[in-house]
């Protein structure tokens, strides 16, 4: 990479993008000021992110690389790829960042790797890595997870410390402890977040025994954005990082792991022995760093609309919209009692351009809120749902 674009990097943060390309629908902006034209784009009331279609995502694309704004990587080195890693790691607090084909590859790597030969690992019972990465942790690296906090969305400090304590009780031989991993916030708990003092709790008992903690972060800046917590505030109290490209950063695939040097420079190895090593990933890094610039800010003020939103819906006769208990971006929405569901859901899509999922048969679902719901002044959104409950 060279001196000249990094210094442009540095200086610039990409911040020269919203004003250079207006028009493009991932740009950073008030889109409740009028600035943006919205007749085309659709809100999405699910997922973190918009999840661009691939048209979307190449139109975004040509016009950054028009603008000499993408730089190609040879397997992950250099270029957009260098770029995006040096942000993460700034961002994070963390001394380096490596970029990975995959989430589970970020979480199971940075596990083996702080484990080393050691072979329990503590894990949450609703999480990622116990529940939705076939059990590469034992098949691949030997590791033995053990889940605390059943069907709940995390485990307590204090829970974790019986548990350990309880180990010589309950087994002959001692295999050590390898690690923690902590997913925040949990997906499979309806977005719900590990609270700030049981990960201060668990981070300072995890020091005092020279455990390693991983945070699975690949929706922490949910977190961030739903707390005020920064991502940097988080991360100190772990030892190594996940976040996600493509849940809420626009790239179609792609994490990012943040540590200390010395474990990250062991990735690259790792990467190819485990088949992950593309030779080109600057489409992914180049989209995620991107849509990065303004992120934050752009998350800020769909909170402040959607509970604008909220506040214009729940005038609705019957009509509620209910927050988790720690929950960060996921909502509960309960319809007027007889509501044709299907019915709703299609006429939201086909007039109003709102996806949202089906009713089940209580006339609930889930709204989850991303920064597409500044694709339309607020009053409109609340307009759209008063007619489209006249099915």
């Amino acid at each position: 990479m060279s001196n000249t674009r990094r210094s442009f990097l540095k200086s610039s943060g990409l911040g020269l993008v919203p004003a250079l390309f207006p028009g493009l629908p991932a740009m950073a902006g008030d889109f409740n000021s009028g600035n943006f034209d919205p007749s085309n784009r659709f809100v999405k009331f699910y997922g973190d992110g918009e999840l661009l279609e691939p048209k979307e995502y190449l139109e975004i694309l040509d016009q950054l690389q028009i603008k000499g704004l993408i730089e190609k990587d040879r397997y992950g080195t250099g270029g957009s790829v260098e770029a995006l890693e040096k942000e993460m790691a700034r961002r994070t607090g963390k001394e380096k960042a490596i970029f990975l084909p995959s989430g589970t590859m970020a979480n199971q790597l940075a596990i083996s790797l702080l484990s080393q030969q050691r072979s329990k690992v503590f894990v949450q019972d609703l999480s990622h890595v116990y529940r939705d990465e076939a059990d590469a942790a034992q098949t691949v690296f030997g590791k033995r997870l053990v889940p605390l906090g059943i069907n709940t969305s995390h485990f307590t400090a204090k829970e974790l410390i019986d548990a350990i304590n309880e180990l010589p009780k309950q087994e002959v031989f001692d295999a050590g402890i390898g690690a923690v991993s902590i997913e925040n916030p949990v997906r499979r708990a309806d977005g719900r977040m590990v609270p700030l003092e049981e990960i201060k709790a668990i981070s300072s008992f995890c020091k005092s025994k020279q455990i390693p903690l991983h945070l699975d972060g690949a929706r922490l800046f949910m977190a961030s954005a739903w707390t005020g917590t920064s991502i940097e505030a988080y991360s100190q109290y772990f030892d190594t990082v996940y976040i996600s490209l493509y849940k809420y950063l626009g790239a179609a695939a792609g994490a990012v792991l943040c540590g200390p040097a010395t474990l990250i420079n062991q990735v690259p190895h790792l990467i190819k022995v485990h088949g992950g090593a593309m030779y080109g990933n600057w489409t992914n890094a180049a989209m995620a760093l991107h849509r990065l610039e303004g992120f934050e800010n752009r998350l800020e003020k769909s909170i402040q609309v959607f509970n604008v939103f909220k506040a214009g819906v729940e005038q609705i006769k019957e009509v509620q919209i209910t927050a988790y208990p720690d929950g960060t971006n996921i909502y509960s929405l309960s319809l007027p009692a007889g509501t044709d569901g299907v019915a709703f859901q299609k006429k939201m899509r086909e007039r109003h351009k709102i996806i949202l999922g089906r009713p089940d048969a209580a006339g609930k679902l889930q709204l989850t809120v991303n920064e597409t719901i500044l694709y339309r002044r607020t009053e409109e959104l609340i307009s759209a749902f008063k007619d489209g409950l006249k099915v």
